[in-house]
């Protein structure tokens, strides 16, 4: 890097008794001397270090936060895979209790899978007839002309609930639509 006050620096104390204006029109009119040719290539390589040095730092902060979200979400959807699977039992007994067809034994089964389900994280998500179609956690396998005005593009019926696990949707509720 050339410096234009490199005479200025080096004057004598002789040199450096003038006015300001004499030692403004000096920078002015020094010419630059080239630095020497080694000195330039070490401060190129210094600069490449520290780009590479910043680089591989940024690098490794980002590696750290991705393996830190990885965990957290590989510890929030652990058992995904086994509550999944359970889904299919957990409705069959919810048809079966809404025909009163259960036996007292049945139905402390359905309540155990129930809190185990729910121990685990599973949650049950919120729908309810007349509430607005949402794609991000429905799914529509019907589409019924609506009753009224009031229910197009609401939902009418709910075959299936939807479930989330933490804060990711496992299972879209499975809902006929007014159209």
């Amino acid at each position: 890097m050339k410096n234009p006050f490199k005479k200025i620096f080096d004057m004598t104390e002789k040199e450096t008794n003038g006015t300001e204006q004499e030692m403004e029109e000096t920078v002015e009119n020094t010419p630059e001397q080239p630095e020497n040719p080694r000195i330039a290539e070490l401060e190129k390589q210094l600069e490449e270090s520290r780009n590479k040095y910043l680089y591989l730092f940024s690098d490794f902060e980002n590696f750290k936060r991705h393996s830190a979200r990885e965990r957290l979400e590989l510890n929030q959807t652990a058992g995904r895979d086994i509550l999944t699977s359970l889904l299919p039992i957990l409705d069959d007994f919810d048809r079966a209790a809404k025909n009163d067809a259960l036996s007292e034994g049945a139905g402390l089964i359905h309540q155990k899978l129930v809190q185990l389900a729910r121990m685990r994280g599973l949650v049950i998500v919120d729908t309810k007839p007349g509430d607005p179609f949402n794609a991000d956690v429905h799914e529509a396998v019907a589409e019924i002309p609506a009753a009224s005005d009031e229910l197009k593009g609401k939902i009418v019926d709910i075959l299936e609930p939807g479930y989330s696990l933490g804060e990711r949707i496992i299972r879209f509720a499975k809902v006929v639509v007014g159209k």
